[in-house]
């Protein structure tokens, strides 16, 4: 279903709801998979419009994964805010958990799996490279919990988008509060 028309937008409105409608077309296919006729057509704009402002289906793609960090980034900065002393990392996965959008997700499984072109795996590394930086210096945890916090979310991540996450006692679900330390 296409958003509204673009009128009346700034340039920086019209780009994050056209890198909106493909966080949602990217999702399901991925970034070979997806027509750009269907991002622009989700977004309510045109083809060629959309070219005009990112260039290449790749630069579109690329401005995705920038925006799934960016949210990721923004839950745990919010997160952390709000936390207990000495609870960052329980805060900042339990805000995580809470924030799962499945069209964000699956974006996220689609830019690893489209790591085979470098550009993309230069931008995947970068974002995750700086969102571990930032969940350690949000927490002041040590390597090891930041690795254990980061390997726990990634199985939340597999879990949640084959939907167990929903069915309190799926295999899945009961494995992700096993790994969770209480």
């Amino acid at each position: 279903m296409p958003t509204r028309p673009m009128s009346r937008q700034t340039a920086d409105q019209r780009r994050a709801a056209i890198v909106a409608a493909a966080v949602t077309e990217f999702a399901v296919r991925g970034l070979h998979g997806t027509p750009t006729e269907a991002i622009a057509h989700r977004a309510g704009i045109s083809q060629p419009y959309l070219f005009r402002l990112f260039g290449t289906k790749k630069q579109l793609f690329l401005a995705v994964v920038d925006e799934c960090f960016r949210r990721t980034r923004r839950t745990f900065g919010e997160a952390a805010a709000r936390a207990e002393p000495g609870r960052a990392l329980e805060a900042l996965g339990a805000a995580y958990v809470g924030s799962l959008e499945r069209d964000n997700l699956l974006a996220q499984l689609q830019a690893y799996a489209a790591c085979a072109d470098a550009d993309v795996r230069e931008a995947v590394e970068a974002g995750y490279r700086d969102l571990v930086a930032y969940v350690a210096s949000l927490t002041r945890a040590g390597e090891h919990e930041v690795a254990r916090f980061f390997a726990t979310g990634m199985l939340i991540n597999v879990v949640a988008a084959m939907g167990l996450m929903e069915r309190e006692e799926s295999w899945g679900s009961r494995l992700v509060r096993a790994s969770i330390p209480r």
